[in-house]
């Protein structure tokens, strides 16, 4: 299997403010005051939604999540993307390249954005948007390094939440209905009806409910290496310890999340490659290292296997390298004593620790594969992505109030009671691609008649 596009947008949003009206489905309240331009910190409900997660990293190559949208909701099962800010569904309009559920597409009904709109100015940064008429519809086109894009329209909804407090809410929150998605990789797309963009770029899910005051500016994820786990946005399940804390890069320009600079350690030891930028991207399904990290840890894998009873081999094509045991394998564990662990040492000696079941895989043909593959080969010049096979059994942190990537280890197939540290055991029974995304100049305003009206 090729590798499957990774979804890391490298988009330029800048900073702006969204106002859109939320209203409660379940309590009767009278619109919110109009909030103070002062910090909204003292204004937050200080809860969190949370949603159950399906999907692997191998064999199915992402994790989802299924949001409600729409008055009357309706389900729809979106790729998590830390990478990327934009969440868009497949639109109810004429379309080529759509998504698998043809049965679950999203309707507009007269909820499109208008070009006027902050939000619409944001998608299109750096350029200026040039409208013909304030309240044309707010055209989109996002595009992947590997090629494959998708293109609609920007609409405004109500998307219910439950929160943690007992709350439910419906605020309206914009995102993209697409009518053109393009796959030019020879693997299928994923059976999901879009994604669900989690960057902490103003167009974000997460950064409107934060602008609206409803959250803090804080998600997670738990990723289950048996497959499904838990994603929150909020900070009420953030623990009290326990938590290795890493800083954010700050660059006005990057809205994916990144730490950095990092030194790379095989069995503990120093490899001698440093200075490395970290992206954390849960919609990538295997981790990149730029040139120089990975040929010096597929060298120091490839040393410590001899006399090991595991041979290359070229005939699975699951990923570039394989191996071959005397017998066909069921599971990592079964090699995993043959193998280092990896480590990421940040600043102040944090470390995000890598064993070998998070990078190695076990084929359908029963051969263990190096989950890191070489980014600078797919264009990902000298960034160092951290994907799902290596985000597995860690809760991760993405902190926007703080600035700060946080991560431990956990057991994902349990939601943490957020009354207790993490140290304290407290867990509870809980109902269980590849290329980087640019965000690309939208066509000129003479050519927006080839562009579907909705």
């Amino acid at each position: 299997m090729e590798e499957k596009s990774k979804r890391l947008m490298l988009v330029f949003f800048l900073v702006m403010s969204a106002t859109f009206r939320f209203c409660f489905s379940a309590q009767s309240q009278p619109p919110p005051k109009k909030r103070s331009t002062q910090s909204t910190a003292d204004n937050r409900f200080g809860s969190s939604a949370v949603f159950p997660v399906t999907g692997n990293s191998y064999p199915l190559g992402y994790y989802s999540v299924s949001l409600s949208i729409g008055n009357p909701p309706k389900l729809y099962d979106l790729d998590i993307d830390t990478g990327s800010d934009l969440t868009w569904v497949q639109c109810d309009a004429p379309c080529s390249g759509c998504t698998k559920p043809r049965d679950n597409l999203y309707n507009p009904r007269g909820n499109r954005v208008p070009c006027k709109d902050p939000l619409c100015s944001a998608i299109h940064l750096p350029a200026n948007l040039q409208c013909e008429t304030p309240d044309d519809q707010c055209d989109y086109e996002v595009e992947y390094a590997d090629h494959g894009s998708s293109l609609g329209v920007l609409v405004i909804d109500h998307i219910p939440l439950r929160l943690t407090n007992g709350s439910i809410l419906g605020p309206r929150l914009a995102f993209g209905c697409g009518y053109d998605q393009r796959n030019p990789s020879p693997n299928p797309l994923p059976p999901t009806a879009g994604v669900l963009g989690l960057g902490n770029g103003k167009v974000s899910i997460m950064s409107q409910l934060h602008d609206l005051g409803l959250t803090q500016n804080v998600l997670g994820h738990c990723l289950s290496g048996r497959g499904g786990g838990f994603l929150f946005l909020g900070d009420d399940l953030v623990p009290s310890s326990g938590i290795s804390w890493a800083p954010m890069s700050h660059n006005s320009l990057e809205k994916h999340y990144s730490s950095g600079p990092a030194e790379l350690l095989f069995g503990r030891k120093s490899t001698g490659v440093r200075g490395l930028q970290v992206v954390f991207d849960s919609g990538s399904s295997y981790t990149y290292f730029s040139s120089q990290a990975y040929k010096t840890t597929l060298d120091l894998v490839r040393g410590g296997l001899t006399e090991k009873p595991l041979k290359d081999t070229t005939e699975d094509q699951t990923l570039p390298i394989c191996w071959r045991g005397t017998k066909p394998l069921k599971t990592v564990h079964e090699v995993k004593d043959y193998f280092k662990p990896l480590l990421l040492s940040f600043s102040k000696n944090v470390q995000l620790h890598l064993p070998p079941e998070a990078y190695l895989i076990v084929t359908e043909h029963g051969n263990v594969c190096l989950g890191i593959l070489n980014g600078t080969e797919v264009g990902l010049g000298d960034f160092n992505i951290i994907g799902d096979i290596s985000l597995q059994d860690k809760m991760v942190i993405y902190d926007n109030e703080k600035q700060q990537i946080g991560w431990a280890s956990a057991d994902c197939d349990r939601l943490p009671n957020a009354d207790r540290n993490y140290n304290e055991g407290f867990w509870q029974p809980y109902a269980a691609d590849f290329g980087i995304l640019q965000e690309t100049e939208l066509l000129p305003t003479a050519e927006k008649s080839k562009r579907h009206a909705l």
